[in-house]
Order: C-alpha cells, then sequence, then structure tokens
C-alpha cells in the first residue's frame, strides 16, 4: 500500500524534527494533500495510527487539508480550478495551455507540540 510507506516517511522525518527540536510530546500533525498528489486521503488516514504505534507520534492526532488544484492559463492568464482533475484545460476559455499551481503537493503543514 502506497499510503503506508508514506505515513511511515512522514513519522521519520516528523520524529527527526522532534529529535532536533527536543520536543517529547506531539499533540497533532497537520498534512496537506493535494488533488494530484497521487495519495489516497482516507487510505493515508487509516494507515496514520498503523504508522505512528509505538513511536513518539503515538496518539497524535492527524489533520487533513486537501489542496485544490488550481491552473494558470498561459493564453489568457486567468486562475482557475477545473470541474474534473484529469482534464487540465482553462476553466474560463478551455485552452489547454495550462501551468499547475497547487495541487501536486503532499506537505506536513504543521506539528502542535506540547
Amino acid at each position: 500500500m502506497h499510503e503506508l510507506s508514506l505515513a511511515t516517511a512522514m513519522v521519520d522525518q516528523v520524529q527527526e524534527i522532534m529529535a532536533r527540536e527536543k520536543v517529547r510530546k506531539l499533540v497533532s500533525i497537520t498534512v496537506a494533500i493535494g488533488a494530484l498528489s497521487g495519495v489516497e486521503r482516507e487510505s493515508f488516514r487509516f494507515c496514520y495510527p498503523l504508522a505512528i504505534e509505538g513511536t513518539p507520534l503515538d496518539g497524535a492526532e492527524l489533520h487533513v487539508e486537501e489542496v485544490p488544484l488550481r491552473l494558470l492559463c498561459l493564453d489568457c492568464g486567468q486562475e482557475s480550478q477545473p470541474e474534473e482533475i484529469y482534464l487540465l484545460h482553462c476553466a474560463v476559455c478551455r485552452s489547454g495551455r495550462v501551468e499547475i499551481l497547487s495541487g501536486q503537493d503532499f506537505v506536513i503543514r504543521s506539528l502542535e507540540v506540547q
């Protein structure tokens, strides 16, 4: 399962941060998952408790922010959110010449510590 390996890698990264910052207890972690990140949110939520079990993160609450796909049209210059994430075209002029502005990321946004 792809999401389990992502959750495990995230736990490793957070443990490194906790050690560096001398944090003993993590209360919560917030991650941002983009619409085009390839991460299935519900599967990630399911895998999270398995990944934190027996680690310093054990008991920390997980918050997931969903990041929508945003595009910049290279023809008309407008920013838009396509209705279908698999049809990458401008929602204003329908051009296929677009640049992805957001929605591809999988990022740790914040850690709440005690």
